[in-house]
C-alpha cells in the first residue's frame, strides 16, 4: 500500500494575517473549535491545508526552530488564464506581500509567477499559456 498526500500543514508566525494571505487566493480557512492557534481548509480533490501558529506546533516538534533562507517548499496554484496570474500577483504585491518573481511565460509553456506569504513561504501562480 502507498501512502496518500492528502494534507499539507504549514506553520506560521501569525495565523490571522495567513488567513488573510490566503483569503486572496479564494482558500477559506476555519479556526479549530477547540484551539485558536490552528486553523483547517479542505479543497476540491481531497486536500486539505492546515495552517498552525509556531507555538501550536513547536510543542510538537522538539527542537525545531522557525527556518532561514529562501523557501525550500512552494504551494503552486493553477489559474484558469495567464492574465489571471498577472492580477493575482498583481493584487498581493499591490496589498504588501513580497514579489519574489514577477509575472513571465516560462519555457515548458506555463504563465508563472512567485510570491512570498506572510512568513516567506513561496506560492507559485500559473496558468497554461495558450498553444499555438
Amino acid at each position: 500500500m502507498h501512502p496518500t498526500l492528502n494534507t499539507i500543514d504549514i506553520v506560521v508566525s501569525d495565523l490571522q494575517a495567513s488567513i488573510a494571505f490566503y483569503a486572496r487566493l479564494g482558500l477559506e480557512f476555519k479556526i479549530d473549535e477547540h484551539s485558536p492557534e490552528h486553523g483547517g481548509c479542505d479543497l476540491p480533490g481531497g486536500l486539505h491545508v492546515m495552517l498552525d501558529t509556531e507555538n501550536f506546533r513547536t510543542p510538537l516538534l522538539p527542537g525545531w526552530t522557525r527556518p532561514t533562507g529562501g523557501p525550500r517548499t512552494l504551494l503552486c496554484f493553477e489559474f484558469e488564464a495567464p492574465a489571471r496570474v498577472d492580477s493575482a500577483y498583481a493584487g498581493l504585491v499591490a496589498a504588501g506581500y513580497k514579489g519574489l518573481a514577477e509575472p513571465f511565460d516560462a519555457f515548458w509553456g506555463m504563465r508563472y509567477a512567485t510570491v512570498a506569504d506572510p512568513d516567506g513561504n513561496g506560492v507559485d501562480l500559473y496558468a497554461a499559456l495558450p498553444v499555438g
